[in-house]
């Protein structure tokens, strides 16, 4: 499934780093940025998340909530978050359905071999649940920079 820009975002229902059900619905009415990315504790994985924390002050004054999502189950994403000291949620989506709704599960490059996996890209959803901006060339040492210029 392609998304653009307009669509209406796909909620999603799944279990975060505590446990906890989240659904986008729960956002209704503020801003979220979803972003996808292959698996914790990954160097660039790590990079994007830090620079997210880092710039989570930043992020948070302009009303933006910030949603990680990879394939990798919630013991995982807890062991992510407590060893990154991460201030966001981590959603485990280990029976890809959220990754297929929003068309970042496929092929790509990696290390010169073409594998399946979940692509780097995030999703700036607006007050309405519509997405307003797609990153689909994420740089991770200046993503939350990337975000902040789409809603500046």
């Amino acid at each position: 499934m392609k998304l653009n820009v307009g669509d209406k975002a796909p909620d999603f229902k799944a279990n975060d780093q505590n446990g906890k059900i989240v659904s986008l619905k729960d956002y209704k009415g503020q801003k979220v940025v979803l972003y996808f990315y292959p698996k914790d504790d990954t160097p660039t994985c790590t990079v994007q998340a830090c620079n997210l924390r880092d710039n989570f002050s930043a992020l948070k004054a302009k009303g933006v909530n910030v949603i990680g999502i990879s394939v990798d189950d919630e013991k995982k994403h807890k062991k992510f978050e407590t060893k990154h000291q991460l201030p966001f949620t981590l959603i485990a989506d280990v029976d890809k359905k959220i990754v297929e709704d929003y068309g970042v599960w496929g092929e790509k490059q990696f290390m010169g071999r073409t594998i399946i996996g979940t692509h780097r890209v995030s999703f700036l959803i607006d007050e309405k649940g519509k997405i307003a901006h797609i990153i689909d060339k994420v740089k991770s040492k200046i993503h939350s920079d990337q975000i902040l210029e789409c809603w500046s």
